[in-house]
């Protein structure tokens, strides 16, 4: 008969400590330093798309698309690369004055974590500012019971970051109907055609699809599209 022995526990499982609730007032700001860290990391994609050029591209690339009525063609991953790249080549001059007014600095340990934010905020409030209607920006100041700012230091960015947002949302619908317009001509001319030999059974659709995308290669319509997304935010 086999005799059972207990086995000494030699596996002991570590705890977890964040050290939120320690003695030590150091250790504790540097977990919620950290913390802090990586709820801005986790909030990254909002931040791309509500403080840079991102969204007014990505909108008006959609337009494109359902104006040709090519279905998925370009597919989603090409749209939103294509916006990626776009929204880094804008954004470079900001990102490069960022760089050497608050992220430089703070490498080097020329200036604390909160002087290095106040100056890094600047560039993006300006590129925001610029963008940004002022009647958007007078309904959020006015609904948060500010006064009117005399100074881009007087705009908070609970204000300018969603009055930048709707504005952009306004500019890029106001682009996608220039865009349709012309997709829409065409459409209704092949649907005339066809009603006119009696055609009813056959969809426009089929028929319009080549005309607009031989149309929208033959004036390079991807140049001219991007071209007036550049030329939007100069």
């Amino acid at each position: 008969m086999i005799e059972l022995v207990a086995l000494p526990n030699l596996v002991t499982i570590p705890g977890l400590d964040l050290g939120v609730f320690s003695d030590e007032p150091a250790s504790v700001a540097t977990t919620i330093r950290l913390l802090l860290i990586l709820t801005v990391l986790s909030l990254a994609p909002a931040i791309l798309i509500m403080m840079t050029s991102f969204t007014r591209i990505v909108i008006v690339l959609s337009f494109v698309r359902q104006g040709l009525a090519t279905q998925s063609m370009p597919p989603n991953q090409v749209l939103i690369g294509l916006a990626l790249f776009l929204t880094f080549f804008i954004m470079a001059p900001v990102m490069s004055e960022v760089n050497e007014r608050a992220l430089t600095p703070f490498l080097n340990e020329e200036m604390t974590q909160e002087e290095a934010l106040e100056e890094a905020v600047i560039p993006m409030k300006e590129f925001m500012a610029k963008h940004t209607r002022e009647k958007d920006l007078a309904l959020f100041m006015g609904y948060a019971g500010l006064e009117q700012p005399e100074t881009l230091d007087d705009i908070p960015l609970t204000s300018l970051i969603p009055a930048f947002a709707i504005s952009e949302l306004k500019t890029a619908f106001q682009i996608g109907f220039l865009i349709f317009v012309p997709f829409l001509v065409i459409d209704m001319i092949v649907a005339s055609v066809l009603m006119s030999m009696g055609m009813m059974m056959l969809p426009p659709v089929m028929i319009a699809l080549p005309f607009k995308i031989l149309l929208f290669v033959l004036v390079d319509g991807w140049y001219l599209i991007v071209e007036s997304l550049l030329r939007s935010f100069q």
